[in-house]
């Protein structure tokens, strides 16, 4: 799971979607087409965010600060599906929560040493890991362990699809490359996460509708969602200032 983009990659519900949901009734909407479209709204603030965020002066300095502040949050990448994996399994009479399980403990390993990717960029960078990650970056993965403890593992659904949905574009690696002068050892992560994100996204959309989940449970996963957005834009904008990345 990594967020790197030049815009967000959310995307409103398509042209023959929303003429099928129109011909057919709702019914036919998923639980997915639900997701993207409560997303749509978060997307331009996301982009301005996103905008601040790469403008081309101070951009040396800024992304390496993006780096670090990356790092912890894609260090909590599995340790957050592993303990939803463990939460569903306790689940022993609900049958998607088992399929659930079965999903992040894929996309666990899928996951796994992406974090050390982004140590690797820091060192081609010149520089190390925060020695206290961004309370931003806390809070991302802090309320996705409280929603998975406390409300329903389903819920880090929605906290993946904005990671996932907010991927690098394939040339944004390239374009920092040549404005901040770094060298290319610094820039794995956006590289290999642009080739990834987009598949890993099909994919949670494909179980997510598989669930057949509740109206309580798509909330939960919404909710969720719709926070991890808000606080990825601050994060963001915080990045973005010239304080040295902290509010």
């Amino acid at each position: 799971m990594n967020a790197t983009t030049t815009a967000p990659t959310v995307t409103a519900p398509t042209a023959a979607a929303a003429a099928a949901s129109t011909a057919t009734g709702a019914a036919t909407v998923t639980a997915s087409l639900a997701l993207r479209t409560k997303l749509t709204p978060t997307a331009p603030v996301l982009r301005a965010a996103t905008a601040a965020l790469w403008r081309p002066d101070g951009l040396r300095q800024r992304y390496v600060r993006y780096l670090a502040a990356m790092h912890p949050l894609v260090r909590a990448s599995v340790p957050l599906l592993v303990r939803a994996a463990e939460r569903c399994a306790a689940e022993r009479d609900d049958p998607a929560a088992r399929r659930l399980a079965a999903y992040y403990l894929r996309h666990a390993e899928e996951e796994r040493d992406h974090d050390v990717w982004l140590l690797d960029d820091l060192a081609a960078a010149g520089a190390g890991p925060a020695a206290v990650a961004h309370p931003i970056v806390v809070e991302l993965a802090g309320a996705q362990y409280y929603r998975i403890e406390h409300e329903h593992p389903v819920a880090l659904l929605g906290y993946i699809a904005v990671l996932e949905g907010n991927a690098p574009g394939p040339r944004l690696a390239d374009r920092l490359a040549e404005v901040t002068g770094l060298p290319g050892g610094a820039f794995r992560t956006l590289r290999e996460h642009a080739e990834l994100d987009g598949g890993h996204l099909d994919d949670l959309y494909r179980v997510f509708d598989a669930l057949a989940p509740s109206p309580a449970r798509q909330t939960a996963v919404s909710v969720s969602a719709l926070h991890t957005a808000n606080l990825l834009t601050r994060l963001f904008l915080s990045l973005a200032e010239d304080n040295g990345g902290h509010p």
